[in-house]
């Protein structure tokens, strides 16, 4: 148990203490942007349940491979919140609720919207790419795969969990979660388990390029406040 709780501490010690104390003390009030999430994802899930609804929520946020690119760009902000077909919506809005108001909190509200995004992205890109470099290109997908509904938040979910783990160091539970998708696609090589690497890949880039930001402005930081 000493060994299990040490593990724990060091592992998610940093992020809880980061979390906890906005949570304390303005409980949901500190995740505005992470309730907005979950009420789209909602209201997405119930529009289309109307027998109207389907072509409304495909025409706003309904993204395919084989849709003109400046289409798939209009559209993959809102894709985000239009649950995939294949997950039951509670899995997206707990998927959402959990990892969104983790990283707004532990992140920020603007590195939230840009590795969502930028996350989200790249599995809309990731998907044109592999469609025309074909089944047998080892990061390929066949041709039937462009005309697939590529919606849901999992690429951002997969996004910023991988920024969270590495901003907090919790290096297991980052190793894990890349493991994790790359066995995805080792079992099931199919449009989502892919794009979920190529949402991974983002958020590798993502999180170095704010390492590296970091680093310069501590060092100017030191540099303006040491001796002329």
């Amino acid at each position: 148990m000493n060994t299990a709780s040490a593990f724990a501490r060091r592992e998610w010690g940093p992020l809880y203490a980061a979390v906890r104390p906005a949570l304390a003390a303005r409980s949901l009030r500190a995740v505005p942007l992470t309730l907005v999430s979950v009420g789209l994802t909602a209201v997405a899930w119930a529009v289309e349940r109307r027998s109207w609804g389907l072509p409304v929520v495909e025409a706003v946020g309904g993204v395919r491979a084989d849709d003109p690119l400046w289409l798939a760009l209009a559209r993959t902000p809102l894709s985000l919140f239009v649950p995939a077909e294949r997950l039951p919506v509670w899995g997206a809005l707990a998927q959402v609720l959990v990892v969104f108001g983790v990283a707004e909190i532990a992140l920020g509200r603007r590195a939230l919207v840009v590795i969502a995004y930028v996350s989200t992205l790249a599995g809309t890109a990731y998907a044109r790419v592999g469609v025309a470099v074909g089944p047998d290109g080892a990061f390929g997908l066949p041709a039937s795969d462009a005309a697939v509904l590529d919606t849901g938040p999992s690429a951002a979910v997969v996004g910023l969990t991988v920024c969270v783990c590495l901003r907090y160091r919790a290096w297991v539970t980052c190793a894990l979660v890349v493991a994790a998708m790359a066995a995805e696609v080792a079992v099931e090589p199919d449009l989502a388990g892919k794009e979920h690497l190529a949402a991974v890949a983002a958020a590798l880039v993502l999180c170095a390029g704010g390492a590296v930001a970091r680093r310069r402005t501590a060092g100017g930081a030191r540099g303006r406040a040491g001796p002329p």
